[in-house]
């Protein structure tokens, strides 16, 4: 059965979108100064930026049991593309190149392409709000987490209630989580999903408008790669 993450996994790069951090106000929002200072020096140090990139260790948990770690480099284009490159424990592709998502796994020699209107992959979000989709649109409310503290002493771990697909009422879902460093940098995201599964970023190594040449969010098939037609693999953690 797929995982579908698509509003979950949206929050990451809604962080990168200029958007952020004009929607939310302390005294609506119930954020205490400090923290609503660091939601404003994040939004300082993502809105301009067209370029990003940043090391990842994405955790896969399911009924609290961390079924699988991955971790790689990630690199984000606006507008709508972006590559992540998983490392280890095995090295897989996922590029969203404006028009189509691309999976590639180099140990089964296989392609998996999908038009990105089609795609109901739970990363297929990210591209999508990388043209600034409004924080309201996904967040019907943000506060500082109160039940869990955040994973670095000095940041401030923050509660994202999600809307429903429409952009509406709350879902049902529980409140994702995001974790922004004192410098206001991005440093963790954990999203619950029904089912008890959680799947969680941690991010190091931010760089801002990086050198990056544009060839990489293009995927050209290497020449004895069988191109797929459809769904993509399952979400991380059911990969094997």
């Amino acid at each position: 059965m797929r995982v579908n993450l698509a509003f979950g996994l949206g929050v990451l790069l809604l962080f990168a979108s200029p958007c952020f951090g004009r929607q939310v106000d302390s005294s609506s929002s119930g954020l205490t100064n400090a923290a609503a200072q660091t939601l404003h020096e994040f939004e300082g140090k993502y809105q301009s930026a067209t370029r990003l990139q940043a090391t990842f260790l994405e955790r896969y948990r399911e009924n609290g049991r961390l079924v699988r770690v991955e971790s790689g480099d990630a690199y984000f284009l606006r507008p709508g593309k972006m590559r992540w490159d998983y490392q280890a424990p095995e090295k897989n592709t996922f590029v969203v190149d404006g028009k189509y998502v691309w999976f590639y796994a180099p140990g089964d020699h296989t392609a998996t392409r999908m038009p990105v209107k089609q795609s109901e992959d739970w990363r297929t979000p990210l591209a999508l709000l990388t043209s600034h989709m409004k924080l309201s649109r996904l967040c019907s409310k943000i506060a500082v987490a109160q039940a869990q503290k955040p994973e670095q002493p000095g940041d401030f771990l923050y509660s994202c209630t999600l809307r429903g697909g429409g952009g509406g009422e709350a879902s049902s879902t529980k409140p994702a989580l995001f974790e922004l460093s004192s410098q206001g940098e991005l440093s963790r995201i954990v999203i619950p999903q029904e089912g008890g599964i959680e799947l969680e970023f941690s991010f190091a190594g931010w760089h801002w408008d990086p050198v990056l040449d544009k060839a990489i969010f293009q995927f050209t098939p290497p020449p004895n790669a069988v191109i797929v037609n459809g769904l993509l693999p399952e979400a991380p953690g059911l990969r094997q």
